[in-house]
């Protein structure tokens, strides 16, 4: 029988090597250390892929890897990335042989590569409490090289580089609040502006914390526990009032915590996992500004923290997540109108495509965002959730490798949500602002 299907492109030995380490997330420049040639020279290689494989960005060409099998995602893999199905897992493809010689010069140079290049990274990894708590850099700050796809917009950068902190939305303007610096744990507070496309500073946190996320409840923001400067967690709740540009404490928490996942539904704050310092949890802690108390909820399935919260409805979806050693991709509901009752809370979904620690996550025009992580192994682009599907499918990142701990909010406007990623860390503090247009409107004129 005549076969009609159209011929794949096939591409070259140096072609799929340099493919799959960009699905890694590396820049031209870490090829071309990687593979002893050029940077001139993986430029022309990566236009030669995009040509035969007919697509125009890195993403692109890892989703078409992905789909085809060359390069397997880590983890569960779903059946929807970027609207196609992800085949079956194949094998890998056969490697030319090398003789001993040459794998005795490609292991020495490995090893003087991971010695020189990768030493120094290694010793902030998250392999003890400070890399898991805490970050150390030789480099102040600054954007990471990278790419910034069409869907994102640099904008003004935060003046302040940092990581760990509590990035929450209100009244059109984005407040970035504490966190980590190159000169230590922070409490400044700076509001960015989207019309104006300006930073302003307004009063500090009183105790400067990281490793913190902040919510907005009856015009006021919360910002409950963290991990101060003595590296001990805090229980205090301290809560800002935008009009007033003024800080007070409400009940602190039944213990310490940080690292948690944070969110607002039928006017009262849930915390989600976390850390109290010594073991990471799977609590649900519930305040009631009515009563001004803390409860206690039903535990999610896993301990985890650093993972991220987004209220859809009545119910909040908590994405991701990492517990010292491995980041988690569980995508899980909790319904606070069935807490207390003999329903479950807790229902479970399409995880996430890859696992993700100290991922951001927003909700816009009725789609959950994933933003960043890359805590244990590096990423090459972020997730949108399709509540109704059930699915994840990818989109753009601006960052491509490690970018974690970072904040992010959604702004609606006449024109569509924006969303804000702000900060982070990638090898060094950030004072990264990137504004992603979820959807384009195209008005007609009538008829």
């Amino acid at each position: 029988m005549e076969n009609n299907s159209t011929p794949q492109p096939i591409l070259s030995e140096r072609e799929l090597e340099i493919l799959k380490l960009v699905a890694t997330g590396a820049t031209n420049q870490q090829i071309a250390r990687d593979l002893f040639i050029s940077v001139n020279t993986v430029k022309v290689h990566l236009r030669n892929i995009f040509s035969k494989l007919g697509v125009e960005s890195r993403t692109e060409a890892v989703t078409y890897a992905i789909r085809e099998g060359w390069v397997a995602l880590e983890g569960p893999v779903l059946s929807a990335v970027e609207g196609v199905e992800v085949q079956e897992k194949r094998p890998p493809l056969p490697q030319e042989r090398i003789s001993g010689w040459q794998r005795a010069f490609f292991v020495a140079a490995a090893l003087l590569i991971a010695l020189l290049v990768f030493l120094p990274p290694t010793r902030m990894a998250s392999k003890g409490t400070a890399g898991q708590f805490t970050d150390r850099s030789s480099e102040v700050s600054g954007n990471p090289s990278g790419v910034t796809p069409s869907r994102w917009t640099s904008r003004a950068q935060m003046p302040t580089s940092r990581a760990r902190l509590a990035v929450v939305a209100y009244q059109g303007r984005v407040y970035a609040i504490g966190g980590d610096t190159a000169d230590g744990v922070s409490g400044v507070v700076e509001v960015y502006d989207p019309t104006m496309d300006t930073w302003s500073r307004r009063a500090s946190k009183p105790q400067p914390v990281r490793n913190i996320a902040a919510a907005v409840l009856d015009n006021l923001i919360y910002v409950p526990g963290g991990y101060d400067a003595m590296d001990q967690p805090i229980a205090a709740v301290e809560v800002y009032d935008p009009e007033a540009d003024a800080w007070s404490e409400v009940c602190p928490l039944p213990t310490p915590l940080f690292a948690y996942a944070i969110a607002t539904a039928g006017g009262k704050l849930y915390l989600f996992g976390g850390s109290d310092g010594m073991r990471y949890r799977d609590t649900v802690f519930i305040y009631d500004p009515a009563t001004d108390a803390w409860a206690t909820g039903t535990p999610m399935s896993e301990p985890r923290g650093f993972c991220a919260a987004a209220v859809v409805g009545e119910r909040i979806y908590v994405l991701g997540g990492y517990d010292g050693q491995s980041e988690s991709a569980l995508c899980e509901v909790y319904e606070p109108a069935k807490e207390g009752s003999e329903e479950h809370p807790w229902t479970r979904r399409a995880s996430l495509l890859m696992g993700r620690g100290g991922l951001a996550a927003v909700t816009a025009e009725g789609y959950i965002y994933a933003i960043g992580g890359g805590w244990t192994q590096p990423l090459s682009f972020n997730e949108r959730y399709d509540v109704s599907q059930d699915a994840w499918t990818i989109f753009d990142s601006p960052l491509l490798g490690q970018w974690r701990t970072l904040g992010a909010a959604s702004v609606p406007g006449e024109e569509g949500t924006i969303i804000y990623a702000i900060g982070g860390w990638s090898d060094r503090y950030l004072s990264t602002n990137y504004a992603y247009k979820t959807f384009f409107r195209i008005y007609l004129p009538g008829l």
